[in-house]
């Protein structure tokens, strides 16, 4: 492998690493269930694929490069549908909205009063 492969590997390595790190942060630090779910699918979506390019990378294998960039298709293509699907049934659920401005699916979809955890 040469050297300039190797430093990309680690550069694309780093950068997953923090966008990870940031997605972390996202949710323990965001308020709303919503917020929380934005953070983990769109930077962990980003720091996995990241990660898994540098990987690929640093591979001298075809196959695994292949392999590599069959898994970051399939994140790509799935988180951010879990991600929404998540988020749907949290709003159907009437979790709170606190970073929310306003509620735009109001007449759209219909939604619980209050959450299933405050129900008595």
């Amino acid at each position: 492998m040469s050297a300039v492969l190797a430093v990309l590997s680690i550069v694309l390595n780093l950068a997953g690493a923090a966008f990870i790190f940031a997605a972390a942060l996202g949710v323990l630090r965001f308020k709303d269930t919503l917020q929380r779910m934005h953070a983990s699918t769109k930077a962990g979506t980003v720091g996995a694929g990241l990660i898994l390019a540098g990987t690929a990378l640093s591979l001298e294998s075809t196959v695994g490069r292949v392999l590599a960039l069959v898994a970051i298709l399939f994140l790509f293509l799935t988180v951010p549908i879990a991600g929404h699907l998540l988020g749907r049934a949290a709003y159907v659920s009437g979790s709170d909205l606190v970073g929310v401005g306003g509620d735009a699916l109001k007449d759209v979809l219909k939604r619980r009063p209050r959450p299933l955890e405050r129900e008595e």
